[in-house]
Formats: C-alpha cells, sequence, structure tokens
C-alpha cells in the first residue's frame, strides 16, 4: 500500500508544536458532530489531549500530504500516526498502517 501523510494544523490554538519531535505517535479520532467539519479527524497526544486537526483545507495541506476528507474513510473511528517532520507552519506526519492496507489503532 502507498504511504500516507497527512498534515496536522492548528496546533498553535493550544500547545505549540515545539514539543512535537520525528517518531512521535500521535492518535487519530474522527470527529462526526464537528459543527466546521463533517470530515474532521482531531489529532490527540497522551497527557495533552487533542493538540490539532489534520488538515483538510488546500491552504493547510502540505506537500503530498492527504486531506482529512481523503483519510477518513480509509480509517475506523481511531488510527495512529508518526511524526516525520516538524515545519514551521505545519507538522507532517506518516499514517501508520498494516500490511493489509487496514490502519490500525495503538493504545496511547
Amino acid at each position: 500500500m502507498k504511504k500516507i501523510y497527512f498534515t496536522i494544523t492548528g496546533t498553535c490554538y493550544r500547545f505549540g508544536q515545539d514539543f512535537l519531535k520525528p517518531g512521535m505517535k500521535v492518535r487519530l479520532e474522527k470527529e462526526p458532530d464537528n459543527k466546521f467539519d463533517s470530515e474532521a479527524i482531531k489529532v490527540i497526544v497522551s497527557g495533552l489531549g487533542c493538540i490539532g486537526y489534520v488538515a483538510n483545507s488546500v491552504r493547510t495541506v502540505k506537500g503530498e500530504s492527504w486531506s482529512a476528507g481523503r483519510i477518513y474513510d480509509k480509517i475506523g473511528d481511531k488510527a495512529v500516526g508518526t511524526v516525520k517532520f516538524v515545519l514551521a507552519n505545519g507538522v507532517i506526519c506518516k499514517l501508520e498502517t498494516e500490511e493489509s492496507g487496514e490502519c490500525r489503532f495503538f493504545p496511547l
């Protein structure tokens, strides 16, 4: 299966992103009741809670990252990503998948 990358956005409204380092695991959880985006996927770090969201706009998706809308139907209610790059205006993560192509959830 092709590697899937996504961008974390909105960190400036919570804890910032200086604490994020390559290799860190983040948990993704769908948020279907989000009043602004029915395909919202929040990004959670253990001990902090929600640190941002998977980008879902052409203005916030970086490089060849997938938007939340493209990822939404490819994961269950929860999934995991690994931080790959911390940029000045976003964090790029890799979506963790099993060889079968199904996304898996690691308890964090």
